[in-house]
């Protein structure tokens, strides 16, 4: 970038790592290049020639070169003995993963800790961890100073490299060199101050010492001013003197950053450029303009700091604005890491550089809810298939062809953007093939009315995909909008929902109205086919869909005012963990267990919503199957009346479920010696230490857990909480003679010891904390050990919350606009965006009715169980937003068509429309539905409240398309004084005088 010499910048990336040298050839990738770029064409020649349709040679190279691409990532996955399916990321409900929580190191923190400081937290991690959104990564916060990390399918790299992201404060800093030339006092008191850091008078830091990141050699040019240091692990390293800006409104930091993005210097190596906003590039302008090189050719130096580390050390050449570049010796994975901090922003608070607590956890969903999950799908794809092989014969044939290769390319492009597959995003991908379908219905029932009218075989296709074209193109680019504005906008799970859906929809249009129409084209040319045969389940009708719209209006603002006063009725009860946090604690049994019988047995002892983890020590294999992490909606307040705490409700729950059956938990008994008061002086007043021994070993942060409840509990005399903040204590395990007691390797996280001594400071008299002790020893001998309790917050946090409404809202905007722009009339989005919220309302209504039906003989009947709004169901009614759109977007298409250039709209014409699309509109209802009754019938708890939202939507959205969204059209249309009502009342006369 102008005004940076990058020939003297020295950088070499934080932490970073070599990359692996590459095992393919040159040769390899060529002749993968060629297999994957020349091939495809090659092979569409050939084939065309030997049909002798020479003209078709493109289309069919650009067919199979699509297919070859998409099924590149599979093939090479088998081609180096690896499962193709390993070329799909699976999510943590289906593969398993990496649970890590990170504390806050408040001995370094500048800020005092709240809970906006730990909000902002959460986000910036949540950015630097999963920058597209398209993962299932969980970042949020537990208990008061923790965050609580879930990255799926993890391996051991990836999880170190995810550490690093989190840990990283992410500041960046810009500041001059210091030369002799231009700071001889600044130098001469750094050369005799102690610390790192110079300050003037007023006490104010003017200079600083600050580490080079680079092990190499600090150039000394133009005067500037190194010295050697020994690092914290003994390594040499080289500090650098900077000179500090004393007036913190003027320092150039991140915090003027608007974005940074990947470029390269002037010798073509990767680096990062990076732009400020207003006030940062004038900042950055008068400190470059003041520090531009002398007539005499003298040189200034600016240091660029990340993470208070001085990474380059370019000469200024000329004053610099808004933009500039940060340059050195990167490599393309700590470019891409780099790139992701910035952009994600500084930490407010650092946090501690290894987790206090680290799992590899099991999938969320057991085995047998799995395979049910995967057999439903795999079962309702079959049945779409078969259902269009019956149906439409030849051309059902063709939509098949169209639909393997939709899913092909779905999956392939996934793979190739590394996206994540849960189980409800490999359900909506089934939909999405069942949505699919809907093209082609489009297509094949333009066909039929193209041969009713006598038309030849080859004009009726014509005529038909190209009366379908601008239906199916309206109908997927509104959908496609609302998929980009919901990635734009929303939340990581709207984002990856949005990444999905957008993907399905390019692919399906594709192999709909390219892929399907060249095999037609070859098999007519070819005359391989003289006629198309199909069935038949709706003639000709002559319906008064308008006539029943006063009952249909009734019938829905009824549904939707029941519905919405059971949501109220419900209230919180409405959402399940994703949306409430509650409290989550960690517990072990003795032996090994499956857990799906665990999950059973806790969700009879457990009323609220739970959800349940199988975890593995990460040094130790073997602790596989023991230990279990608990997260339920149960919290402090919901027991406040019977007493307890969440944490005593939960044990006892536990006691409950697993009382007098071979799923033995594991407890520990304690005691505790002398309470001996501490040496102190006047000045400086001792506490208390006492030591404690176990039956079986301990964390030393489970006893502070239990110490700390207990504190808690004591009350003065008029039964108020005594300690209303829990005095100051550390335990930690023995020295003497307990190094048996350990664990083989004791790392940070695995210290476990049976003895330790606890010492506490004097706010907390000996005789409470003899109280607290002696309850803790009744507890510990009757209850199972919890090794960690904490509260969590909602994996959607309030911001998020209000950022998934808000993609909604403009998603919304955004569809009236389109339709507006496409149908020449407000008034279409208006009613499609009616439909919208009826549908939304009213599926919500249903599953809390559903709900609350559960309990009652129609539960078991209709398969109704205590459904609870979570994340899939959001992804859900993303979905019964696309489908209803999709179909309303089908009915006013042929309404503009039937009414063409008249000035009118009657509720003849409406209803004509609704007729002609009927046949269409049934049958795409009906694909849908065979796929999601299969879905919600045998699917499993995985997917259950999932597929009954989607079963509720197609009937819903199918409804809604025809009764709502036509009438509120036909009533936007003819508002009193328009135009349109004195054209209709005229047309409505004349009709009314040509009928008598």
């Amino acid at each position: 970038m102008t005004g940076i010499d990058f020939h003297s910048a020295t950088l070499l990336a934080q932490e970073a790592t070599e990359k692996a040298p590459s095992g393919v050839s040159a040769v390899t990738i060529i002749l993968i290049l060629l297999a994957v770029f020349v091939l495809p064409f090659i092979l569409g020649a050939v084939i065309s020639r030997a049909l002798k349709l020479k003209e078709y040679s493109q289309k069919i190279g650009l067919v199979l070169f699509v297919a070859i691409v998409a099924a590149t990532p599979f093939i090479w996955q088998i081609s180096h003995g690896h499962d193709w399916r390993n070329a799909i990321r699976l999510g943590i409900d289906l593969a398993g993963g990496s649970n890590m929580v990170f504390e806050v190191d408040q001995g370094k923190s500048e800020k005092e800790l709240s809970n906006e400081v730990m909000d902002q937290m959460v986000g910036a991690i949540g950015r630097r961890i999963n920058p597209s959104g398209t993962e299932e990564v969980t970042v949020r916060k537990v208990g008061q100073s923790r965050i609580e990390v879930i990255v799926p399918g993890a391996d051991t790299e990836d999880v170190q490299r995810i550490k690093s992201l989190i840990t990283r404060l992410g500041s960046l800093e810009f500041d001059i060199v210091a030369n002799r030339r231009d700071h001889p006092r600044e130098v001469r008191l750094a050369m005799e101050a102690k610390g790192k850091d110079v300050r003037d008078n007023e006490g104010r830091v003017i200079a600083s010492w600050r580490e080079v990141s680079s092990d190499e050699p600090f150039s000394t040019d133009d005067q500037m001013v190194v010295r050697p240091f020994t690092r914290k692990d003994g390594s040499q390293g080289q500090e650098v003197l900077v000179i500090i800006e004393p007036n913190e409104d003027r320092r150039i930091t991140g915090k003027y950053l608007v974005r940074a993005r990947q470029s390269t210097d002037q010798n073509g190596a990767p680096a990062v450029a990076f732009t400020f906003n207003a006030r940062g590039g004038t900042l950055f302008s008068q400190l470059t303009s003041k520090n531009r090189p002398s007539k005499d050719g003298f040189h200034r130096h600016l240091a660029v700091l990340l993470d208070g580390k001085v990474h380059s050390a370019p000469r200024l050449i000329d004053t610099i604005g808004s933009e500039g570049q940060i340059t050195g010796n990167f490599t393309q994975k700590e470019i891409t890491d780099l790139l992701n901090v910035l952009n994600a922003g500084a930490l407010e608070v650092p946090l501690k550089p290894e987790p206090v607590s680290e799992f590899s956890i099991s999938p969320l969903l057991g085995v047998d809810v799995q395979q049910k999950g995967k057999q439903a799908i795999i079962i309702a794809a079959v049945a779409v298939i078969v259902f269009m092989l019956i149906y439409y014969r030849f051309s059902g044939l063709v939509a098949n062809i169209c639909l393997t290769l939709n899913l092909l390319l779905v999956m392939g492009a996934m793979s190739f953007i590394n996206a994540t597959f849960t189980l409800p995003g490999l359900a909506g991908l089934v939909l999405t093939i069942g949505m699919a379908v809907d093209a082609n219905v489009l297509i094949f029932e333009r066909i039929r009315e193209e041969k009713a009218r006598g038309s030849s075989l080859r004009m009726a296709i014509n005529n038909g995909f190209s009366r379908a074209f601008t239906t199916i193109v309206d109908a997927n680019l509104t959908t496609l909008i609302v998929a980009v504005v919901l990635y734009v906008i929303g939340t990581d799970q709207v984002r990856g929902f949005a990444v999905t859906l957008f993907i399905g929809i390019v692919m399906s249009m594709f192999t709909a109205l390219y892929v399907g129409r060249l095999i037609f084209d070859i098999f007519e040319r070819k005359r391989w086919i003289s006629d198309l045969k199909m069935m038949s389940i709706v003639g000709d009708t002559s319906i008064n869909f308008l006539g029943k719209r006063k009952i249909t209006g009734a019938c829905s603002v009824a549904l939707i005012v029941i519905g919405m006063g059971v949501v109220i009725a419900r209230g919180e009860e409405n959402l399940d963990i994703d949306f409430t946090g509650g409290t989550m604690v960690t517990f072990e049994f003795e032996d090994q267990q499956n857990i799906d019988e665990v999950r059973a047995s806790l969700q009879k002892a457990f009323d609220s919503s739970i959800t349940l983890e199988q975890l593995e020590l990460s040094n130790d294999p073997t602790s596989e199957g023991r230990f279990f992490r608990l997260r339920t909606t149960m919290n402090d307040a919901d027991l406040e009346n019977s007493g307890q705490n969440a944490a005593e409700g939960i044990r006892e729950n536990l006691n409950e479920a697993f009382d007098g059956t071979d799923h033995k938990l594991r407890k520990v008994t304690m005691d505790f010696g002398e309470v001996k008061k501490l040496t102190g002086s006047a000045d400086s007043p001792a506490g208390t230490e006492v030591e404690l021994t176990f039956s079986g070993d301990l964390k030393p942060s489970t006893v502070e857990t239990y110490l700390k409840e207990e504190i808690a509990k004591i009350k003065n005399e008029d039964g108020s909480d005594k300690y209303e903040r829990i005095p100051e204590f550390q335990v930690q395990g023995a020295t003497a003679g307990d190094k048996e007691d350990e664990t083989a390797d004791a790392s940070a996280e695995a210290a476990r010891h049976k003895k330790m001594v606890a010492q506490f400071g004097p706010d907390l008299s000996a005789a409470d904390l003899e109280t607290a002790l002696a309850e803790m020893k009744t507890v510990m001998a009757t209850t199972a050990v919890l090794d960690e309790v904490n509260s969590f917050d909602s994996s959607v946090a309030s911001e998020m919350q209000e950022s998934a409404l808000m993609a909604m809202l403009i998603s919304l905007v955004a569809i009236v606009a389109y339709i507006w722009f496409r149908f020449q009339r407000i008034t279409f989005g208006l009613a499609a965006v009616v439909a919208l919220v009826h549908d939304v309302l009213v599926v919500l209504g249903l599953v809390a009715l559903g709900a609350y039906l559960s309990n009652t003989a129609l539960g078991p009947l209709m398969g109704l169980t205590d459904f609870k709004i979570n994340l899939p169901m959001i992804a859900a009614f993303l979905t019964i937003v696309g489908y209803s759109l999709n179909d309303t977007i089908v009915v006013f298409d042929r309404i503009r068509e039937v009414r063409g250039k008249n000035p009118a709209l009657t509720t003849g014409m409406v209803n004509e429309s609704l007729n002609q699309t009927l046949s269409r509109t049934l049958l795409t209802s009906l694909t849908t539905l065979i796929v999601v009754l299969i879905l919600y019938a045998i699917g499993g708890e995985g997917i259950h409240g999932f597929a009954y939202c989607l079963v509720l939507g197609v009937f819903v959205g199918t409804y809604s398309s025809i009764f709502i969204a036509s009438p509120v059209l036909v009533w936007l249309m003819n508002r009193p004084g328009s135009a349109t009502a004195r054209a209709t009342q005229e047309s409505e006369k004349q009709a009314s005088v040509s009928n008598s």
